[in-house]
């Protein structure tokens, strides 16, 4: 082991649909955490892991800091604000503006006296104008202490280059917390169950999403020469109407969310998949806490 070589946990967060799942898998190189346009996209404190011969970064990928409307809300707050007390380092993401609303105000609050270096990545400065970007840095700059500033584009890839080494600097000698070739701590079918999900959301109207949870009945692999993966999942909606919408007129729009899931289920795992899917209502399941925590939402921590 290099005897510089440098270890630590980083929060990534910031107000939902910022762009840090997009951020995090462009910085580990593949695709772990489920990326929308709709907000609040994701529900668990994801773990990723990035290792190269200066350190290894363990990345905690947390839920939006928002105000919560129910328990699965205020759950997804609860895990944001309690990985803040748990790292060596904080990534803040924020968009190019210098206009600073009630939701990063918040998170400046969360942000006071938390005792370790909190960098500020200035995302998605592709939407805007090179001369927009100076001002929302010094907008910024006055909100908190920070230690670094970087503006990226994490859906372009821009500047990106910067910030495994600016983190790095901030982290304390160590060794290694997991093997070099481990990418997140998610269960296989924890995942699965999040690219379903993804698909529904990509697919579906914008009132439907945050009522869809993903339950995977069976996943088992089929032995033999090429074998194939067969996946029984549950999508879950909290009313009959919704159900209807996400199996569409003849199925076509279960069909749809299943294909282009199935897809990319076939890429993560290297095998065929036969993917079935279903749809059950649970009405209000968002606001129970047998259900949260039966579709894998784990409380326990909180």
């Amino acid at each position: 082991m290099n005897e510089n070589f440098k270890s630590g946990f980083v929060a990534i967060i910031g107000r939902p649909n910022v762009g840090k799942s997009t951020l995090m898998n462009h910085l580990i190189g593949q695709k772990i955490a489920i990326t929308s346009k709709k907000p609040q996209t994701t529900r668990n404190r994801i773990q990723t892991v990035y290792t190269c011969d200066e350190g290894q970064i363990v990345f905690l990928d947390t839920p939006g800091i928002h105000k919560a409307k129910n328990k699965l809300g205020e759950y997804m707050v609860q895990v944001a604000e309690r990985t803040l007390k748990e790292v060596d380092a904080i990534m803040w993401l924020v968009e190019p503006s210098t206009f600073i609303g009630a939701g990063e105000r918040h998170i400046a609050e969360q942000l006071q006296g938390i005792g370790v270096p909190i960098i500020l990545i200035i995302n998605k400065i592709d939407t805007v104008s090179k001369e927009e970007i100076l001002p929302a840095i010094d907008t910024y700059r006055k909100v908190c202490d920070f230690a670094e500033i970087i503006p990226c584009s994490a859906l372009r890839g821009q500047n990106t280059q910067d910030i495994i080494g600016c983190i790095l600097k901030y982290l304390p000698y160590g060794p290694m917390f997991y093997d070099e070739d481990t990418v997140t701590d998610q269960p296989q079918r924890q995942i699965v169950a999040e690219i379903i999900r993804e698909k529904a959301l990509h697919a579906l109207d914008a009132e439907i999403p945050h009522g869809i949870a993903v339950a995977i009945d069976r996943m088992k692999t089929r032995p033999g020469k090429n074998p194939i993966v067969d996946i029984d999942a549950t999508i879950i909606c909290e009313r009959e109407s919704h159900k209807g919408i996400i199996i569409g007129k003849q199925g076509v729009m279960l069909k749809k969310i299943g294909s282009n899931a199935r897809y990319e289920i076939e890429r993560m795992l290297e095998s065929k998949v036969n993917l079935k899917l279903w749809v059950k209502v649970k009405k209000d399941w968002r606001d129970s806490d047998f259900l949260i925590k039966n579709f894998g939402y784990d409380k326990k921590e909180i």
